[in-house]
């Protein structure tokens, strides 16, 4: 997909309420986003990827599916919601959004925004030892 920027800044104007998003790999690296600055894209990726291996662990420690991955957590704050999404294979959104958003809008427009564009967010492992697919051994 050559402008994934554009298709970001979509998502974002589509949900009343939502401020930014980044696209990043599991591993915590910012791919593309829109509403952030250089440095708060990286921090954000950074702490989305954090949240995405947390919740793989609670599923290997807890869930029935034996670490399948994880597929979104969502965070309330605040003034801010934080949702991270599985996003492709070994790739994940974070989407910042105030108070006001209805996380249900939010979560059906993150559902279709990594349906619309699924071969186009996988991010290959860098690691020899991760399996492709959920990126969080």
């Amino acid at each position: 997909m050559a402008d994934m920027t554009l298709l970001l800044s979509r998502l974002i104007e589509a949900v009343p309420g939502a401020r930014s998003a980044v696209l990043l790999s599991v591993d915590g690296l910012s791919k593309y986003w829109v509403g952030l600055d250089e440095s708060q894209k990286d921090v954000l990726a950074a702490m989305a990827s954090s949240m995405c291996s947390l919740a793989h662990q609670v599923g290997v420690h807890f869930g029935d599916s034996h670490g399948a991955g994880f597929r979104q957590v969502i965070t309330e704050l605040g003034d801010i919601m934080l949702f991270v999404a599985a996003a492709g294979a070994g790739s994940a959104l974070a989407v910042l959004a105030g108070r006001e958003v209805d996380p249900r809008i939010m979560g059906y427009e993150i559902e279709m925004f990594v349906k619309q564009v699924p071969t186009h967010l996988a991010t290959p492992s860098r690691l020899p030892n991760m399996v492709a697919g959920d990126g969080l051994q």
